[in-house]
């Protein structure tokens, strides 16, 4: 990707979109436009490397001040905190199987069959 730095007189700038970048990658880029990363999920922000933004705000095309910050966070990487198992789960089947209610005729039979009637 080639990034044209803007010139520091410039008051106003765009947000670069950064979603999709690894950290170095979205460091060098917002520099090169004029604006400063905060990554409120990652204490560690300048040292993180290979990590991928998933999300940023204000969103890619804003207009915002030269050195305004933009937020970005970044995936929770192999075993980071994901929500559980994503695949389709079916229901178990009851034990004994399914069964279905007798109808109003049958009542009378099915009872005396079980010794109730």
């Amino acid at each position: 990707m080639t990034t044209v730095p803007i010139p520091p007189n410039t008051p106003e700038v765009r947000v670069p979109r950064l979603v999709g970048l690894m950290a170095v990658d979205a460091r060098e880029t917002a520099r090169a436009h004029g604006v400063l990363l905060a990554a409120p999920d990652r204490p560690d922000f300048s040292r993180t490397v290979a990590d991928h933004v998933v999300r940023q705000y204000p969103p890619p095309g804003a207009g915002v001040p030269r050195g305004a910050v933009v937020t970005v966070w970044f995936d929770a990487g192999e075993g980071g905190g994901g929500s559980g198992v994503r695949e389709p789960r079916r229901p178990d089947v009851p034990h004994g199987g399914m069964r279905r209610e007798p109808a109003a005729e049958e009542e009378p039979r099915v009872m005396s069959l079980l010794g109730l009637g």
